[in-house]
């Protein structure tokens, strides 16, 4: 996995998951396996094998999650160029086709949020803009076809 970069918020909410995982979730999975195994034969213990299961994907998760937290760099926010669509800039759009304003923050894909209007820089719309400029007009192939958009500001 290589070097991503995330903001304040973003590493602060990675590093709870990992805590919960790792202190609540844990606890709660070998409690479930122990639960089971007092069932008696375990090797027709369909909740013990169950409880197994999810120890299993547990553990992979946290791996998962510990290596975003190595490889994650938060942003130094009074160093981003808003000249530019980059990460952690709030891109204001006008989608042509159906003159509707939208507002995204370009973000890494471990933040990304759409309801929050958060959006990856690496999804079509997000590439589309990254690197552009207030006024310039991006096409976008999205799973709906292609979208055009007109940058009409940026900002932090």
């Amino acid at each position: 996995m290589s070097v991503f970069y995330i903001t304040k918020d973003g590493m602060d909410k990675l590093q709870e998951e990992v805590r919960y995982l790792r202190n609540v979730r844990r606890k709660e999975v070998a409690k479930a396996i122990a639960e089971a195994r007092e069932k008696g034969d375990l090797s027709e213990n369909a909740e013990y094998h169950a409880a197994k299961e999810e120890q299993s994907h547990l553990e992979a998760k946290i791996v998962e999650m510990e290596n975003k937290l190595a490889n994650a760099r938060v942003m130094d926010e009074t160093k981003i160029d808003i000249s530019k669509a980059g990460l952690l800039c709030k891109v204001e759009v006008l989608n042509t086709k159906i003159n509707k304003a939208m507002t995204f923050t370009l973000v890494s894909e471990a933040e990304a949020n759409l309801k929050e209007g958060k959006l990856s820089i690496s999804s079509p719309i997000g590439k589309a803009l990254f690197g552009k400029a207030k006024g310039d007009k991006v096409m976008a192939q999205t799973p709906a076809g292609a979208v055009e958009f007109q940058i009409t500001n940026i900002s932090l």
